[in-house]
């Protein structure tokens, strides 16, 4: 088990206000990219982990925070759940080398957590957060351009958790391009590109495309799986709508509300798997 103290990249403990039933493992090593939002200042939790331990207080989670890939290999019984906010790809999170020096992930601890999850164990992904590509999460990612308002559509708004959010929503955010999406997504919110600026070469690869699932479930064997790509940002962060929909999709995953997930790809989103970057 990880230290808390005395390791180089100790797992770190953050607990909410209200005692916790169950706790659950937020894993945030960087590879390609370290975003700022999940940056830790002298082995402080970051901005993003601390606000990620208040919101799982609210239903009833405690939070063990880590960056280091060793942890899969250990006992992964005690997390009601995992969610990543981890930034590369297995190949690339088994690097030696990481933008916050964390011990690499391992084939072992990467097939561990694959079978957990397969076996029943909630997953949850963050915005960069498709690290068991393509398997768990049913899609893959080309990148994002520059951050700009772009508009969500809610193509399932009787997912448990997603009242009130109305026909569409619109954030400033650093959207990711999703492409290679699974059929049995059942996709909850669409990106609508319409409107967004194409001035640089890679927005106009990004965004000169229809609409395309950014946030959905699914199950990865029998494990509940639910994906988002918003989260880059501090104010999107501490904004209503990311915290309803975060709260929604860990309800969910931990089984604690029931949803009809049918996959719904060719109605919400007909055409995302036609465009090739």
């Amino acid at each position: 088990m990880p230290t808390k103290s005395a390791s180089p990249t100790p797992l770190v403990t953050g607990t909410a206000h209200t005692p916790p039933r169950r706790k659950l493992l937020l894993f945030s090593r960087s590879v390609l990219f370290e975003h700022p939002v999940i940056a830790r200042q002298g082995g402080v939790l970051s901005f993003g982990e601390k606000a990620f331990v208040r919101l799982a207080g609210e239903v009833g989670c405690d939070v063990d925070c880590t960056k280091d890939g060793g942890v899969f290999e250990q006992d992964l019984d005690r997390y009601a759940g995992i969610v990543s906010y981890s930034c590369g790809k297995p190949a690339d999170l088994m690097k030696p080398e990481s933008k916050d020096q964390s011990p690499p992930l391992t084939q072992r601890g990467w097939e561990a957590l694959d079978r957990a999850v397969r076996a029943g164990k909630p997953l949850v992904g963050i915005h960069p957060g498709l690290w068991l590509h393509p398997d768990a999460f049913g899609a893959d990612c080309i990148g994002h351009g520059s951050q700009q308002v772009a508009k969500m559509l809610v193509r399932s708004p009787r997912f448990p958790g997603f009242g009130g959010l109305g026909e569409s929503f619109a954030l400033m955010e650093e959207w990711f391009s999703l492409v290679k999406f699974g059929d049995d997504l059942h996709v909850i919110l669409t990106q609508d590109c319409a409107g967004m600026n194409l001035e640089q070469p890679m927005d106009r690869k990004c965004y000169e495309r229809p609409p395309f699932p950014a946030t959905w479930a699914r199950m990865h064997g029998s494990g509940r799986v639910f994906y988002t790509s918003m989260g880059h940002r501090e104010d999107v962060w501490t904004g209503a709508v990311f915290r309803q929909v975060l709260l929604a999709g860990l309800a969910w995953a931990l089984g604690d509300v029931a949803a009809d997930i049918t996959p719904n790809l060719r109605q919400a989103a007909p055409q995302a798997n036609a465009y090739v970057p």
